[in-house]
C-alpha cells in the first residue's frame, strides 16, 4: 500500500478565511488611510456632506417653502431672503434648496445606472471576447462619435411631454434614467480593458479548471479585482451626471416646472445676468461647487487605491 495520505485539519478552512478577512480589512484601512491624507479629497468630502445635507435636510429648518411666491420680485440678497428672491417673487434659498435636492438625486441615480451598465456589459466583452466584444466594442465606438448632450435630448424628449401633462413632479426619474443609459460608456471601456488582462490570470485559469460558470468567473472571480476602478469612475459620474442635466435643463428638456433643478433655475434666470445677477450666478456657484467636491473625492480615490500613486504616502 502507498503511503497514507495527511489528513488536512478541518480548522484550516477557517483559518484561512479568517486570514483573508484580516488582510482585506487591513487593505481597507490602508486605502481610508490615503484617502484621509489627500487634503484636497477630504476637502471635498466634508463640502459634499454639508451640500448633501443642505439639500435634504435644509427645507425643514428654512423658515420659507420654495412654493412661496408672496414675496416681491426681484428683492436683492438680505438678512429675510440671503440669496434674494426671483421673477415670480419666490425665496432663492428655498428653490436653491430644491434644485440642489433635485440635482443630486439625479446623479446618484445616473451614477448607479450607469455604472451598472457599463460594468456588465465592460465585463462581458472583456471576458467572452470574439463576437460579444466586437458588437459592443462597435456600439461603445458608434454612440462615442456622438455628443452626449445631443443623445440625451433626443431620449429626453419625449419625456418633456410627459412631464407637461403630469405636472412635471416625476419627469426626474425618467431625466435619470435616460442619462443613465448614456452615462455607461467611458466605465465599459475601462472595465473591459481590465478583464482582457484579467481573464489570463492564473486565478481565473483555475476557476475555469474546476467547472465554474461564466457568470460566477466574471462576478465572483473577476469584477471583485476591479473594484477600486468602480468606485472611482461610479464617483465622477455624479460630477458629470450634474453638469449634463445642467446643460439640458439650460436648453429645456430636463426637469420641468413646478419643480425646478439647478440647471433649470439658470435656464430660467439666463436673461436676468445684467440686472439680477444673483439669480443666475447661485445656482451656477452650487453647481460648480457639487462638481469640484466630488472631483476632488475621486482623485482622492483614485490616489488611494493605486499603490504607485506618490502624492499621497501610505
Amino acid at each position: 500500500m502507498g503511503a497514507p495520505v495527511a489528513e488536512v485539519p478541518a480548522s484550516s478552512s477557517a483559518e484561512s478565511s479568517q486570514f483573508d478577512t484580516t488582510a482585506a480589512r487591513k487593505q481597507w484601512q490602508v486605502i481610508l488611510r490615503r484617502f484621509t491624507r489627500h487634503k484636497a479629497a477630504v476637502i471635498g468630502l466634508v463640502l459634499f456632506v454639508v451640500l448633501v445635507l443642505f439639500a435634504f435636510f435644509g427645507g425643514l429648518f428654512w423658515k420659507h417653502s420654495y412654493t412661496d411666491l408672496g414675496f416681491r420680485r426681484y428683492l436683492p440678497p438680505s438678512a429675510e431672503h440671503p440669496f434674494g428672491t426671483d421673477r415670480l417673487g419666490g425665496d432663492m434659498v428655498a428653490l436653491i434648496i430644491r434644485g440642489t435636492q433635485f440635482s443630486l438625486q439625479i446623479a446618484v441615480v445616473v451614477a448607479v445606472v450607469s455604472t451598472i451598465i457599463g460594468v456588465v456589459l465592460g465585463a462581458l466583452a472583456g471576458y467572452l471576447r470574439g463576437w460579444a466584444d466586437t458588437l459592443i466594442s462597435r456600439f461603445i465606438d458608434l454612440l462615442l462619435v456622438i455628443p452626449s448632450l445631443v443623445i440625451a435630448a433626443v431620449l429626453v424628449r419625449n419625456s418633456f411631454v410627459v412631464s407637461v401633462a403630469g405636472g412635471g413632479n416625476s419627469n426626474w426619474i425618467i431625466v435619470a434614467l435616460y442619462l443613465g443609459l448614456i452615462g455607461w460608456l467611458s466605465i465599459a471601456r475601462v472595465i473591459r480593458g481590465m478583464v482582457l488582462s484579467l481573464r489570463e490570470k492564473e486565478f481565473v485559469e483555475a476557476a475555469r479548471a474546476l467547472g465554474a460558470s461564466t457568470t460566477r468567473i466574471v462576478f465572483r472571480h473577476i469584477l471583485p479585482n476591479t473594484i477600486d476602478v468602480i468606485i472611482v469612475n461610479a464617483t465622477l459620474a455624479i460630477a458629470q451626471a450634474v453638469l449634463l442635466e445642467a446643460a439640458l435643463s439650460f436648453i429645456g428638456l430636463g426637469v420641468q416646472s413646478p419643480d425646478t433643478s439647478l440647471g433649470l433655475m439658470i435656464s430660467l434666470n439666463k436673461n436676468e445676468l445684467t440686472l439680477h445677477p444673483w439669480l443666475f450666478f447661485t445656482p451656477f456657484v452650487f453647481i460648480v461647487l457639487i462638481s469640484l467636491a466630488v472631483n476632488f473625492i475621486g482623485d482622492g480615490l483614485r490616489d488611494a487605491f493605486d499603490p504607485r500613486q506618490k502624492r499621497v504616502k501610505a
